[in-house]
């Protein structure tokens, strides 16, 4: 079992930058691969990015590609996720998961979920 919340979620103008934290308690969290998954209003919740347990691989969303990176530390039990250059698009609930699937860009590729935390980017 494993318990992750995600921290670090605010208001910020186009252009700037957030850095999303998720904290993980529980069993075994280096070796999960963790994702991070962003819903907007309206939408399905879509992939971010993903970190193998490892931290070896990392895949993002083409649409963040350079601007956003996830990384992990594993001594810590946290993932995170610095996000810069900002846009309204970027506005949604961002949660944090954990799975075994490598690469794993599905919801369905994971079993253990945060509650999210808002990021909203005013234009």
């Amino acid at each position: 079992q494993l318990q992750l919340v995600e921290s670090g979620g605010g208001l910020v103008q186009a252009g700037g930058s957030l850095r999303l934290s998720c904290a993980a308690s529980g069993s075994s969290f280096s070796s999960y691969n963790m994702g991070w998954f962003r819903q907007a209003p309206g939408k399905e919740r879509e992939f971010v990015a993903a970190i193998s347990w490892h931290s070896a691989n990392t895949h993002y969303i083409d649409s963040v590609k350079g601007q956003f990176t996830i990384s992990r530390d594993n001594a810590k039990n946290t993932v995170a996720l610095q996000m810069t250059n900002l846009t309204p698009e970027d506005t949604a609930v961002y949660y944090c998961a954990a799975g075994v699937v490598a690469g794993g860009r599905r919801v369905a590729d994971y079993t253990y979920w945060g509650h999210g935390t808002q990021v909203t980017v005013s234009s």
